[in-house]
C-alpha cells in the first residue's frame, strides 16, 4: 500500500536562497548553495530574529544541531552553526555566524529549549560563551577539566589522564605519560603518488637503472630514380632520291 504525504521525497533548492535572503534582509552577511544545501551567514547579533523568522514565517520548526567550528587564523576564529529542518517542506537550512573567545553569541533557547543542551556542547568543546544561557556547564568533559578539546591549539594528548587508584579508594587525575612518542600516520595511499619516502621504502634495494635505451637506426640511403633513356627512332629516314630518279 503506497503512502501518500503532501512533503515531497527529495525538496528542491529551486527559489529558497532568493526567498530567505530577501526575507532575512540586513541580517544577511553572506549566502550560498553549496553541496545541494543552502547555507546564510548573518549578523551574531540578530541570530535570535533570524531564527525566529526561519522558524515562524519559513516553516523551519525543528532545530536539529548546533555545531562549532575552528579557524584559528581568523579574527573571530570560530563559526557557529544551526541546522534546521523544515518539516512540512521536507527542506534543511544552514545558518553560520562568527565568534571569538571574548565575543558572547546570543542564545536561542528562548526559541527551542533543547538549544540548551546544545550550546553547552558547544561551549565545552571550543569554549564559545552564550550569553542568556543560564545553565551554561561542561557536559562531556569532566568536572574541573582545562582547556577545550575541539580546538585546533589543544594538544592531542590532553594534558591530564585519570585512573582508579587503590590506594586512595578514588578516581585520580594524572599528568600524561605516554609509554612511547606520539607517533604521526599518514594514510595516504602510495598509489596517489606521495612526495616523500614511505616508511619502509627505504629498507628496501634500490632497483636496478634501466637499460639504456637502444641507438636510432640508421637512416636508409636515398635510391635516386634513374632517367629512362631516350627511345631510338623506330626508324631511320630514307636517303633521299637524287633528282631526276623517277624509279
Amino acid at each position: 500500500m503506497s503512502v501518500v504525504h503532501s512533503a515531497p521525497k527529495f525538496a528542491s533548492n529551486l527559489g529558497v536562497l532568493d526567498a530567505l535572503t530577501a526575507a532575512l534582509g540586513a541580517n544577511v552577511l553572506a549566502a550560498k548553495e553549496e553541496h545541494g544545501e543552502i547555507v546564510l551567514t548573518v549578523k551574531r547579533e540578530s541570530i535570535e530574529d533570524v531564527l525566529r523568522l526561519l522558524r515562524d514565517s519559513h516553516e523551519y520548526q525543528q532545530l536539529m544541531e548546533i555545531a562549532g567550528v575552528d579557524y584559528p587564523d581568523r579574527a573571530e576564529r570560530f563559526e557557529v552553526v544551526y541546522m534546521l529542518l523544515s518539516l512540512t517542506k521536507n527542506h534543511r537550512v544552514m545558518v553560520k555566524v562568527g565568534a571569538a573567545e571574548n565575543t558572547p553569541v546570543p542564545t536561542v533557547t528562548t526559541l527551542w529549549p533543547v538549544a540548551g543542551w546544545l550550546e553547552r556542547e558547544v561551549f565545552d568543546m571550543f569554549g564559545v560563551i552564550f550569553s542568556g544561557n543560564t545553565d551554561l556547564r561542561r557536559i562531556l568533559t569532566d568536572y574541573g577539566f582545562e582547556g577545550h578539546p575541539f580546538r585546533k591549539d589543544f594538544p592531542l594528548t590532553g594534558y591530564v589522564e585519570l585512573r582508579y587508584s587503590e590506594e586512595d579508594k578514588r578516581v585520580v587525575y594524572e599528568p600524561v605519560k605516554l609509554a612511547q612518542d606520539l607517533r604521526q600516520f599518514d594514510f595516504m595511499s602510495p598509489w596517489e603518488g606521495a612526495e616523500y619516502v614511505l616508511p619502509g621504502d627505504e629498507k628496501a634495494a634500490a632497483p636496478p637503472p634501466p637499460p639504456p635505451a637502444p641507438p636510432p637506426p640508421a637512416p636508409a640511403p636515398e635510391v635516386k630514380a634513374k632517367k629512362a633513356p631516350a627511345k631510338k627512332a623506330a626508324a631511320k629516314k630514307a636517303p633521299a632520291k637524287p633528282k631526276g630518279d623517277k624509279k
